[in-house]
């Protein structure tokens, strides 16, 4: 192997203060060695790139020199040519940094001290991994600068904003891509997540909603999954969001899963991001539920001695209660994304809601809504894939619904539908007919119509249903639900056939 220590000539090592040292002339961290090797295993055995072309590209390397002959390297190989230090001659000799180095003889040197090509990655992974520690380190000195710097068009506030989301940024870029895997272990993980289901209680692959139809029809929310709840005002979607996620978090019970690790059995740690209602109000939705105390009541303090008994029991009840509220109004998906992780990180995190959808706000403006939207799905789909997690984002749906006589909503009633039905993994719609029905009451002096009225109200009443109009993974339909409006709940609906019981299971 032919030694190139004598090469680094002029700023090879000491790249000049603005590239190969930071302000206070500390040097940044690199490994000169490892581009060289990786460069000359590339230049003489160009299959190499493929191996790392997913790793790294020209900006990891510290070496601005060698970035441009990996980049070189790389657009030749990419058009199915050869790229050896003949081929690269033609596009290098003139660049003034390789003349330094000794010109197209460098390039030759190079694939003389080339290393193996069974190390290729793991001297790859050695270069980037630098690269992100510099952009940290610059990233630090960047917030710290704007810190020191007291300017009335950049708040502290705005500044922690920015610095999240170029964080945020630099941690997507640096997952690696996992690429392709075996037929055998996609047939193993499958194997495992229908053991695990056959091990669970009622069969369900994924979290249960403590609704059964529901789980029924979904077999439980499901990991990496993004589920639309939509629903036009009034109809309950965030009662429904707020009843499954009491739900989850009420069942939670932690131990060693069927796959050998620490997690939860039963239930699980909920995040719940409220981007509409306070902290407070969904606390008292919850336990409205839960006491059996009508929420308007609660609010106004009017209840009586029972009821406010049962209301302290259930706040005692629910203070173990894993499930977390954020109501940071108009969350960038970059921070609701980092809290998820946090959360996740400290407590542990089994699925997320966020209601709603169309009050997340974007990493940044874009020229139409329906791009806006498009980012915000397609980040909560790479918030659930990254942390293995479902997430529920609630969704409203346009007036066009109204104009119908059959108000039974449908995929594209949604706002924005595309980007949300493409990103979907399923899409669910709350629909309540008796809401619709009791503002058609006739007159009193409509005696006919009034007694068809009544009849068809009591039909309808305390019920709801939940249309699934789309779902990857299985088949779409209507369940049935028991709705009860004093206490924002919706439950299993008992059948004709069933003896006996109330109307929630």
């Amino acid at each position: 192997m032919t030694d190139l220590a004598q090469f680094p000539a002029k700023g090879m090592a000491v790249a000049g203060q603005s590239e190969g040292t930071g302000g206070d002339g500390e040097t940044l961290p690199h490994n000169i060695e490892a581009e060289q090797q990786l460069l000359g295993a590339i230049l003489t055995n160009n299959d190499v790139y493929d191996r790392v072309a997913s790793t790294i590209s020209g900006a990891h390397f510290y070496e601005p020199v060698h970035g441009r002959i990996y980049e070189v390297a790389a657009s030749r190989i990419a058009k199915n040519a050869l790229a050896s230090p003949v081929t690269l001659k033609a596009f290098l000799e003139d660049d003034p940094a390789l003349a330094d180095l000794g010109g197209p003889q460098y390039l030759v040197r190079l694939a003389h001290a080339a290393i193996s090509s069974f190390a290729a990655r793991d001297y790859a992974q050695m270069i980037y991994d630098l690269a992100i520690r510099r952009e940290l380190i610059a990233l630090g000195r960047d917030i710290s600068s704007k810190a020191a710097k007291v300017d009335i068009e950049s708040e502290p506030k705005e500044q922690i904003v920015e610095a999240e989301q170029r964080l945020y940024k630099l941690a997507e870029a640096g997952q690696a891509s996992q690429g392709f895997q075996s037929f055998l272990r996609a047939v193993t993980d499958a194997v495992n997540v229908a053991n695990a289901a056959y091990q669970r209680d009622g069969g369900l692959a994924g979290v249960s909603t403590g609704l059964v139809d529901m789980d029924k029809k979904l077999g439980g929310l499901h990991q990496s999954d993004l589920l639309i709840l939509a629903g036009r005002p009034s109809m309950g979607k965030t009662s429904l969001a707020t009843n499954i996620a009491f739900n989850i978090a009420k069942a939670y019970r932690r131990g060693k899963k069927h796959d050998g690790n620490e997690g939860a059995i039963d239930g699980g740690v909920v995040g719940f991001f409220s981007l509409e209602m306070s902290a407070e109000q969904l606390a008292a939705r919850i336990l409205s539920e839960a006491s059996e105390v009508p929420s308007e009541q609660i609010r106004r303090g009017d209840m009586t001695e029972e009821e406010f008994r049962r209301f302290v029991e259930a706040a005692k009840a629910l203070e173990a209660c894993p499930l977390y509220i954020d109501d940071t109004p108009a969350l960038p998906i970059s921070q609701l994304a980092a809290r998820a992780r946090k959360l996740k990180r400290e407590h542990g995190l089994d699925a997320v809601f966020v209601d709603y959808l169309q009050l997340v706000r974007p990493a940044s403006a874009k020229d139409s809504r329906v791009n806006e939207v498009s980012e915000i799905t397609q980040g909560l789909k790479a918030i659930a894939k990254e942390l293995d997690v479902p997430v529920v984002a609630l969704s409203q749906l346009s007036r066009q619904v109204e104009s119908r006589e059959d108000k039974r909503p449908q995929l594209s009633d949604l706002r924005e539908s595309g980007s949300i039905e493409q990103d979907a993994d399923v899409v669910m719609f709350v629909f309540r007919e008796e809401y619709y029905v009791e503002r058609e009451k006739p007159g009193d002096d409509q005696l006919d119509k009034m007694a068809e009225w009544q009849a068809r109200m009591e039909k309808l009443h305390g019920k709801a249903e939940v249309i699934i109009g789309k779902q990857r993974h299985g088949p779409i339909g209507t369940v049935d639900l028991a709705f009860e409006g004093r206490f924002t709940r919706f439950g299993n609906l008992v059948r004709p056939w069933q003896a006996g019981g109330g109307d929630f299971g």
